[in-house]
């Protein structure tokens, strides 16, 4: 007799009329489980919501606080994908492989940027335990190498525990344009988008028929929902109706709003009675000029900076509105945990002028010529609009983060303290809703979700032991006023350090040297008990705190994959060999999806190289050959009425050329990109070596730019030539025969920091 298969609990005889089935039992939630949505939004200031004493209205999120709990006391890691990563796993930022942003692969286990095998997300516990689990938004949690169509993409969304997924999956986006959208595990095929687009909408959208399709299938199921948005990070965009409700409302500057969200801020119980506003002495490297020297023209500029940004808040705020108005009709909305937070503090990336040239400013590089353009003027109402790719004045950013100082990829408060709101109507009435000030910590969040909806997290993952989580459930805090919080914990971000013991925080603005060592170099102690903006540095006065808080500091980055720190630059610019591969030549048809962003810029980027067109044409024949960028930046070849013309986005500013018309034929096209100063490229179009158009001496795009990858036949998303896309849309290539457009990578600029490594090279210098 054969031996019954293992679970299987029924009898198998020879005829079913001896037989008896049995049905494994599959996971099923708990009756009444409730439903979570998860929502963080993007480089959003501790004090950009109205319960943070925010002058933005923001009324469904205020609704959310004034039923639910507002924490005042909240931090995040310094950056987004850290404060992700933790998030989905529970573990510190550097144990669960983000030290960085997914934009670095240096090869060590703290800078992964991939969440470790072992490490099981609050998805893949909540799928398990019976639940939907749904994203939507930004990923940013996979290497960008790993990004493209025929990457591993075990580290996607899907793979990572989500059942649907719908986003851009990469650290930002154009809002009306995005570069690049995925569903599920394939990119969407889309290569125009109709008039009005805006991304925010189609996400909330998305959130909102995930969740329909769930409730039109199963009426008890429960759901995740994990909605990252990308506002309102840069290139911080918003649309027009949504601007013009803020026009006039930032004339009064920076200092004045800032000013009026302080007395809001105390007025709430949000900040201490005695708490101090940071002056203008804690204006870290001087980037905020005093409001009353702007001129005229400079304060319209820099209100409509702000006029943006508001918007973009106010849009983040429509999608919860939108969101809970659902769960009303569907009878979901008591049961449902909503939480709301920021993955770090509002960012200063804008510099203090702001600007309307995104990728001018992230090269990713020491130095850049002194005549570099790092804002290329135009009006000040294209700002936000799909013209321009810009971030607010650091000014702004400062208002974004009242009351503390320093801003996003600090470990001052200013990057690390954020809003965290939890909403629960129909929580067990020893939840006791109301204004909390617990300390609480981004990895915390996972273990109180779990907690709250009385999941267990997974012990194991693809048969492995899971990793213990980090973070504790902060339960308790929704209960007591005054217990369930936390007393440590340690901060990194590119050699900036930061430690947290009860009420005293340590913090070094600047990293060691190697000589001083890990836990040594320039320290500052603040007691956050009686001054939470960190305005009397302590130090000098306490050197055994000091000394005891850094030596804790040495040993929780020990025990936290922190090391190395960058003391010769390597850490971030160190890639391995195995994307060599994608530096290689390649050969695109026409009217295929773009070429993702990274894989695109692997062949240009801070290099010369050239692209070979072979075409056959006739009088008539028009359109795009090849485009690569965006409003942001980038470069197209095009033909109109078989004549060669050349158009060239220097982050913002056109330069163009054209040629002779073509014979009617079959032709042979080189587009060749050489450097030639200092980060300069002159381009020129030839024809068996005699050239049809050149376009001379012209700022290299790198950095993030282009952002919008490689489309041969047409010019996807944002377009390189606005005027050109007024007149034709994407301007799809017509009348003609476009055979193959072929990229041919060569010499590296002597500018480019990269360093490939061997995956086997021998340890050096180790003793030293």
């Amino acid at each position: 007799m054969k031996e019954r298969p293992a679970g299987f609990e029924g009898h198998i005889g020879e005829f079913t009329s001896e037989s008896m089935p049995h049905w494994p039992q599959k996971p099923r939630a708990d009756k009444g489980a409730p439903n979570v949505i998860v929502m963080l939004v993007d480089d959003l200031g501790f004090s950009d919501l109205g319960p943070y004493g925010s002058e933005i209205e923001t009324p469904n999120i205020d609704r959310l606080a004034d039923t639910g709990w507002t924490f005042t006391n909240y931090r995040t890691a310094p950056m987004c994908s850290p404060s992700r990563a933790s998030l989905m796993t529970g573990l510190n930022p550097h144990r669960a492989g983000f030290g960085f942003v997914a934009h670095a692969d240096p090869g060590y286990p703290g800078f992964t940027c991939e969440i470790p095998d072992n490490a099981p997300t609050l998805a893949e516990s909540l799928r398990a335990a019976g639940y939907a689990t749904f994203m939507v938004g930004k990923w940013h949690l996979t290497l960008d190498s790993r990004l493209h169509d025929a990457a591993n993409k075990s580290s996607w969304p899907l793979q990572r525990g989500f059942d649907s997924y719908f986003g851009p999956m990469d650290g930002f986006t154009s809002l009306h344009h995005p570069h690049r959208l995925i569903r599920d595990n394939s990119v969407i095929d889309r290569k125009e988008f109709p008039a009005g687009y805006f991304l925010t909408d189609e996400l909330t959208e998305e959130a909102l028929n995930m969740i329909t399709r769930l409730r039109s299938n199963d009426a008890d199921k429960p759901f995740f929902l994990y909605y990252a948005h990308t506002a309102v990070h840069g290139p911080i965009q918003a649309k027009d109706v949504d601007i013009a409700k803020f026009e006039g409302k930032y004339a009064a500057g920076w200092t004045v709003l800032r000013e009026k969200r302080f007395t809001r801020q105390r007025e709430l119980g949000i900040i201490p009675d005695d708490a101090r506003l940071p002056g203008p002495e804690f204006n870290e490297s001087d980037q905020i000029p005093a409001w009353e020297s702007l001129s005229a023209d400079d304060r319209a500029l820099f209100a409509r900076h702000m006029e943006v940004y508001a918007a973009s808040v106010s849009e983040v705020d429509q999608s919860v509105g939108r969101l809970i108005d659902r769960l009303e009709e569907n009878g979901d909305a008591d049961n449902t945990i909503v939480l709301i937070a920021s993955d770090n503090g509002g960012s200063a990336e804008g510099g203090p002028r702001g600007t309307r040239s995104y990728f001018a400013q992230f090269g990713g590089l020491d130095r850049l010529p002194d005549d570099w353009v790092t804002d290329v003027p135009r009006a000040p109402e294209r700002i936000g609009t799909a013209r321009a790719f810009s971030q607010y004045p650091t000014g702004w950013a400062r208002v974004s983060n009242t009351p503390y100082r320093s801003f996003k990829s600090t470990t001052y408060e200013g990057g690390v303290h954020s809003p965290l709101i939890v909403s629960w109507p129909d929580a067990p009435e020893h939840l006791r809703p109301g204004l909390r000030d617990q300390f609480v910590f981004v990895s915390d969040l996972a273990p109180t979700i779990l907690e709250l909806t009385g999941v267990e997290p997974l012990s194991t993952r693809h048969g492995t032991v899971a990793e213990s989580m980090d973070g504790q459930s902060r339960a308790e805090a929704f209960t007591d006023e005054t217990q369930g919080g936390r007393s440590s914990q340690y901060f990194e971000c590119v050699g900036r350090r930061g430690m947290i013991e009860e009420n005293l925080k340590l913090v070094s603005p600047t990293p060691p040297l190697r000589s001083q060592g890990a836990a040594g170099g320039k320290w500052e102690l603040y007691d956050l008990s009686t001054d939470p903006t960190e305005t009397e540095d302590l130090a000098a006065d306490n050197p055994s705190d000091v000394s005891r808080m850094s030596k804790d500091w040495h040993a929780q980055a020990w025990k936290n994959n922190v090391f190395p720190l960058d003391d010769d630059g390597s850490l971030l610019t160190t890639r391995p060999q195995t994307e060599n591969s994608l530096t290689h030549r390649v050969v695109l048809r026409p009217y295929e999806t773009a070429l993702e962003r990274f894989r695109s810029s692997k062949l240009t980027v801070l290099r010369s190289f050239h692209i070979d067109v072979r075409v056959e044409t006739t009088s008539e024949t028009s359109g795009v050959v090849v485009a690569h960028g965006d409003q942001g930046g980038g470069y197209l070849l095009r033909l109109a009425a078989g004549r060669p013309m050349i158009s060239y986005n220097a982050y913002g500013k056109m330069c163009c050329a054209e040629g002779k018309r073509l014979a009617p034929g079959v032709h042979q096209l080189r587009l060749e990109f050489a450097e030639t100063e200092y980060l300069r490229w002159t381009l020129s179009l030839t024809e068996s070596r005699t050239e049809l158009a050149r376009v001379d001496e012209v700022p290299m795009l790198f950095g993030m730019a282009p952002f919008t990858g490689i489309s041969v036949g047409y010019d996807y998303g944002s377009p390189v030539d606005w005027d050109l896309y007024e007149e034709y849309g994407a301007h799809w290539f017509e009348h003609g025969r476009l055979h193959s457009v072929t990229y041919v990578p060569g010499a590296v600029s002597p500018h480019n920091p990269t360093r490939i490594a061997e995956l086997t090279a021998p340890l050096k210098n180790l003793a030293d």
